[in-house]
């Protein structure tokens, strides 16, 4: 089977990818970037199809919540200045912005979008693996932490000095006063 290009690098979509109030969504200006129409249009089929968007589908974001993702993320920069506050779409929030839209490219590029959210849920998966074997590798250490410090406290009496003077050897001539 031949490798079909991309229509939009998965890398481009991944990155816009945000947490938000606990939930992995996209804003409208990226998606309508994705789907290649206005953020106005977007948001126009949104409103006549509010009943396929529920609370856990979309939400709008709050003025804090609007300057907080416009000062962590350079290509929202333009919406410091816009009135509007940006809509915000979970992965199945996407997916009905894709049938709303009803266009081919809209269609196709939902797939991508969707495999992103896939993929970044694969990822924090791992991440919770390795949290995981940390935390059983911290217990197994902590079970072993008095022979550890017995064996810290062996090594530091070892490199320490001794505190006695130590008696001199040898013959050593008294010294003149005066010398």
């Amino acid at each position: 089977m031949p490798k079909t290009r991309a229509i939009v690098p998965a890398g481009r979509i991944e990155s816009r990818i945000l947490l938000i109030r606990g939930h992995k969504v996209m804003l409208d200006l990226d998606l309508a970037e994705l789907y290649q129409v206005g953020t106005k249009r977007l948001n126009e089929q949104v409103k006549r199809n509010k009943g396929r968007f529920p609370a856990d589908f979309m939400f709008q974001l709050t003025a804090k919540e609007k300057a907080e993702v416009v000062a962590n993320c350079d290509h929202l920069k333009r919406l410091k200045f816009s009135p509007t506050l940006p809509y915000a779409f979970t992965e199945h929030g996407t997916i009905m912005v894709a049938s709303v839209l009803n266009s081919p490219r809209a269609i196709e590029v939902s797939i991508y979008v969707v495999r992103a959210f896939i993929k970044l849920r694969e990822m924090l998966g791992t991440h919770k693996k390795l949290a995981l074997k940390l935390g059983e590798l911290e217990k197994r250490i902590e079970a072993n932490d008095e022979e550890i410090t017995a064996l810290f406290e062996a090594i530091r009496q070892l490199v320490e000095p001794t505190t006695k003077p130590q008696k001199r050897i040898g013959f050593f001539p008294p010294v003149k006063p005066g010398k």
